[in-house]
């Protein structure tokens, strides 16, 4: 059965290109609209199992259209978003309210540069068929912390926490949104993300979850010493790896290492962590994403008395990256989003 693409822009040349890319790929029965009033006709007509919608369209723009399309139709949508500030902001809230992912346009028009995201949108648009949706906005009120949970396993004294590493992909803005806003301004570790995405959105993103958080929330745009009660969030589009100066624990971006696929490089972080951090000390959380960066690594943090949490299936909204945790045994813990913060409370508060 053929997959229903419903396709959402306002310029007729990147219907047709759009059109043309998905066709040549087989498999796709396709729907154009011009704008969101156009859309949500459509969606109620086709029942697409997929949307690609468009920000910036006349008569309905994308975030309006998106927020009607959520209440009509469980189809996954990707958004098409340009690269630039507030490309960012509107791609960041679409993500809030239900989007599954996004694809940024090279130059700003996709139109003129199709060939150089052409994997990644075909890639994005079957993974998000696979999906889970979120349907409603994920930022939260800081809330005091919950009691601890009741565990079964013991960790020596002699195990403290050191640093936190998360990785994280598809699905890790709103996912994100969800934990952190439930962790105490005073947290005493750090937490450093590797989160896929493109360098002109995570300074956004920073932006945005500190707005949300107690805690202080920074793209991480430089060498920095790591301080308890501070998130740092990778530059998009590169690699950040930990190291020690004078004693203290530092993190600093560097260029994307080509032998990685993915950027920020998971995998990398999580090993320059390793070179640093006693195993026992280092927490790593891997959330929701498709593919596998970081699994090997947080495999031998697992080897080395290291803690790690993967997001449970039920929450997460592609589960390829936890999913790969768990299957090699590496997870201390399987939570939803929602029970993350109040684990790594457990683990790591001194109070």
């Amino acid at each position: 059965m053929k997959i229903r693409l419903l396709i959402v822009d306002d310029s007729a040349l990147m219907r047709r290109h759009l059109r043309q890319l998905f066709e040549q790929e087989g498999g796709f029965d396709i729907r154009l609209a011009r704008n969101g009033v156009e859309a949500i006709r459509e969606a109620r007509d086709f029942h697409p199992d997929v949307v690609t919608l468009d920000i910036n369209m006349p008569e309905m723009d994308g975030l309006t259209a998106l927020s009607h399309l959520m209440g009509i139709t469980d189809a996954p949508v990707i958004m098409l978003s340009s690269l630039t500030e507030r490309g960012a902001l509107v791609t960041l809230e679409a993500l809030a309210l239900g989007a599954v992912d996004f694809v940024a346009k090279p130059g700003g028009t996709i139109s003129l540069s199709l060939d150089e995201v052409r994997t990644e949108l075909l890639t994005k648009v079957r993974v998000a068929i696979k999906s889970r949706p979120r349907k409603a906005p994920r930022i939260e009120p800081p809330t005091p912390p919950m009691p601890a949970p009741t565990v079964t396993r013991r960790f020596g004294t002699q195990e403290k926490c050191e640093l936190i590493v998360v990785g994280v992909s598809t699905g890790g803005p709103g996912t994100l949104e969800t934990i952190l806003p439930r962790l105490d301004g005073a947290f005493p570790v750090p937490i450093v993300i590797a989160q896929h995405m493109p360098d002109s959105f995570t300074g956004a993103f920073a932006q945005r979850l500190n707005q949300a958080s107690q805690l202080t929330v920074i793209e991480l745009g430089k060498t920095t010493v790591l301080e308890a009660g501070h998130v740092y969030i990778a530059r998009g589009g590169a690699d950040a790896v930990i190291s020690k100066r004078n004693g203290r624990l530092v993190a600093m971006p560097r260029p994307a290492v080509v032998s990685h696929l993915w950027h920020p490089s998971v995998e990398l972080l999580m090993r320059s962590a390793m070179d640093n951090v006693a195993g026992e000390n280092l927490v790593g959380v891997m959330l929701t994403g498709m593919g596998s960066d970081g699994a090997e690594a947080f495999t031998e943090l697992k080897q080395r008395g290291g803690r790690i949490i993967a997001e449970a299936e039920e929450s997460a909204v592609v589960f390829g990256m936890p999913k790969e945790v768990i299957r090699r045994g590496a997870a201390t813990e399987v939570l939803p989003a929602e029970h993350i913060a109040r684990q790594l409370e457990h683990w790591c508060s001194t109070r």
